[in-house]
Parts: C-alpha cells; structure tokens; sequence
C-alpha cells in the first residue's frame, strides 16, 4: 500500500495572509485524517511563512497517523525535529529564499554531512527520508547516509506529463508517458535493490498520480499538498482526499 500524506502548508498560508486562526491549521490536519490521509506533512522553513515552528509543536499530540517533518537540517530545524520526534524527518536542501523546492540533495557532495545528520535523527529513532533526483548515483550515496529511505523528486516527471498533447491512450501518448517516468523507474529500481523505502513527492496531482503509481507500485509515502488543496478548492477536501487514495488503490 502507498500512503498518502498531506502536506498542510498552503492551508497555513492562507491562514498567515490575515492573520488569526481562519483556516485552523490544526483541525484541517485531525479532517485530512478522518478523511482517509495516512500521514501529515509540514515543511517549516526560517521565515515561517506558512507552517510556524509552534504549529509542529501543536500538531505532534492530536495526530494519530504518520507526522513527517520536511526541511534543510538547520540547528534551529534540527532542534525542532528532535523537540517533536515525528515519525520521519525528511531532509531537502532549501535555500533560505526559495518559494518552493526545487531540485534533490547532492547526496556524494554532502555524504559526511548527511550521515551525520542522520545519525542524530536516528538516535532519537526517527526515520529518515533524503529528498534525491531521479539519480541512481544520488539514492546510492543517500543509502551510503544511512538514509531509511529517498523521496524522490517529481516535478520533472509532472512537467513532462502535463505537456504531453497526444490523445491520451494512444501510442504516441503512451510513448511520451514512458519516457517521462523512466529515470523515475530507475531510481525507484536502484532504492528497492538497495534495501532502501520510497516516497515520492512535487507537483503530484490527480493527473499524474495515478499513472506513477502503476509504474512504481512499491512506493511507500507520496506527500502531495499544493495540489491536492487546490483540488480541494473544487471538489471539498473529504471528496479530493478519497479521489486521491483512489489513485493509489
């Protein structure tokens, strides 16, 4: 089974745009739950611009499913994690500047540091995800970490997807789809026979999930928030979270 997690950042963005408590962060994450979400994500960056650091503090006693805390290992973010003890940290390298995620750890580059890290996590038993392009020599060196598992990197593969003009079904269509997930393929190959858990997550949406779930019905965890909150602009978050798991049914 692939879980679904929910990453609530956008719902705190809303929130911090006037101020106040207008949309509750803490009880949309207790309704993504109710509604069939295996797993919370939050990414608190420096600036807390959408999740606080006291919003991780709030959160960690009302869920009852998997808490994943996501961001660059700084002493501050370090200190959180440790604070909180989520079920999985998952480690991205952001900028200080950076609106959103944009590309994967160079996991050979930073080897020394990114085992260390890990190691500290782990001593608190936490698991560890390394967030990792769809490189092999990447996923191998997060093994190297001591990585529990890599989230791979997906923007890429949603680009390519949604620019993707052939008749869907067809043989051109199938054609393009096959070559945008298949670096994806390779890396998630590399991570299984290296022992490793996969997540997956960036720019996930109903209309591509479904299809890299086929290809690589082995991962784990996808954590999908912008999407999936826009989706629920729509159709209603319970509605959206159900069309969800059914893409990963």
């Amino acid at each position: 089974m692939t879980k679904l997690s929910v990453n609530i950042n956008k719902v705190a963005t809303i929130r911090n745009a006037r101020g106040g408590n207008n949309p509750d962060v803490l009880r949309v994450a207790q309704d993504c739950e109710r509604f069939g979400a295996q797993g919370i994500t939050v990414h608190p960056r420096p600036d807390q611009r959408h999740i606080r650091y006291q919003d991780v503090r709030d959160l960690k006693p009302l869920l009852t499913t998997e808490f994943n805390i996501e961001g660059n290992p700084i002493s501050e973010f370090i200190a959180l994690v440790l604070e909180n003890r989520p079920t999985q940290v998952t480690l991205v390298p952001d900028g200080h500047d950076q609106i959103t995620s944009n590309h994967g750890w160079d996991t050979r580059t930073h080897l020394n540091f990114l085992t260390d890290v890990t190691a500290r996590f782990h001593e608190a038993g936490i698991r560890v995800s390394i967030f990792v392009g769809a490189e092999e020599q990447m996923v191998d060196y997060a093994q190297r970490a001591g990585a529990d598992r890599v989230e791979l990197y997906t923007e890429p593969y949603a680009a390519a997807m949604s620019a993707i003009t052939a008749p869907e079904g067809s043989p051109e269509w199938q054609r393009l789809c096959k070559e945008a997930i298949a670096p994806f393929v390779r890396a998630a190959q590399a991570a299984r026979a290296l022992g490793l858990g996969l997540n997956a997550g960036h720019d996930l949406s109903l209309e591509n999930l479904a299809y890299f779930h086929q290809q690589i019905p082995w991962t784990d965890e996808v954590s999908i928030g912008h999407a999936l909150i826009c989706d629920a602009l729509y159709l209603g978050l319970e509605e959206t979270i159900h069309r969800y798991r059914a893409a990963l049914s």
